[in-house]
């Protein structure tokens, strides 16, 4: 009896073994799910345009006109001013008269009425030696008194050359008492106005050229990305022309400078270092700004 529970005890545990068993084997292992791989596409980095201030300015010379100077009293004040800026002037043309041309011009009158009379006496005293010479050879008159009245000739001869000599550097003066400009071109600024004595910055200033270009100041840490030949677009800062200019780099100067053209805008660097860069513009759109020198423009650099 007892032999027969045994093998009954027996025989449920080796079922429960392989019941056990066989759920082993039958249940599936769980699946590792690996991370996704993540492919990451660079994409191209894309370059800011270098914008950067300027102003117009004539494509040709640029003359500042002085005021002539009068000695001790510095230079004479202007009386009038004929032209203003923006206008077409012409070699020769009288842009302004100083103060000092009547009193120039009493000057040389005085001085042509002296000329007058000595060119009178001349002949006078010439008619007077040869009388004299005429009496000294039949001894009527002697060789000392001959001599006299020939130095006193020469002497008057003497005078007349010096009188000449000074009406020249009247009629100088006088030429210099009226301001005129030296080329064909346009007035750009107007320094000084009617009343006024001209100081270090002369009187105007007249452009050679009416046609337009622009001096940009590109920041010393962007000059690197402007190439020669390059093409820009330019807009007016203050609204001074409507939609935008076109041009192409003419010339990168090689020298770092502080910065001139200030921006409207008062939390800019007026310290800061700059390359000028000049920028030739279009025909078409020189020609749209052709009065316009001076005017302060945005350049977009499209590099």
């Amino acid at each position: 009896m007892k032999q027969g529970r045994g093998i009954w005890i027996g025989a449920s545990l080796l079922a429960v073994l392989v019941i056990a068993g066989a759920a082993t084997m039958l249940r599936k292992p769980e699946a590792v799910e690996s991370p996704a791989s993540v492919t990451t596409i660079e994409q191209p980095r894309q370059t800011e345009a270098v914008a950067a201030l300027g102003q117009l300015q004539p494509a040709g010379e640029v003359r500042r006109l002085a005021a002539p100077a009068s000695g001790m009293a510095g230079s004479p004040r202007v009386t009038s001013l004929r032209v203003k800026e923006g206008d077409v002037v012409t070699r020769g043309q009288v842009l302004a008269v100083f103060d000092n041309r009547p009193q120039i011009e009493a000057d040389l009158a005085a001085q042509d009425e002296r000329i007058r009379s000595v060119d009178i006496e001349i002949p006078l005293r010439r008619r007077e030696v040869a009388r004299y010479a005429q009496a000294a050879r039949v001894g009527a008159a002697t060789a000392v008194l001959l001599e006299e009245k020939q130095d006193e000739l020469t002497l008057l001869q003497r005078k007349r050359v010096e009188l000449l000599a000074e009406r020249r550097s009247l009629q100088a003066d006088l030429n210099d008492s009226e301001l005129r400009s030296p080329i064909n071109g346009v007035v750009l600024k107007v320094h000084t106005r009617e009343g006024e004595r001209p100081d270090t910055d002369g009187v105007l200033e007249v452009g050679a050229s009416q046609s337009m270009e622009a001096l940009i100041e590109v920041y010393e840490s962007d000059i690197n990305r402007i190439a020669m030949d390059e093409r820009v677009t330019l807009i007016s800062e203050n609204g001074g022309f409507e939609g935008e200019l076109e041009g192409q780099v003419a010339q990168i100067s090689p020298q770092v400078r502080q910065r001139q053209v200030l921006s409207t805008d008062p939390t800019g660097d007026a310290d800061a270092r700059v390359v000028e860069v000049l920028v030739r513009l279009d025909a078409a759109s020189a020609e749209r700004v052709a009065r316009l020198a001076g005017l302060k423009v945005i350049a977009r650099f499209q590099s």
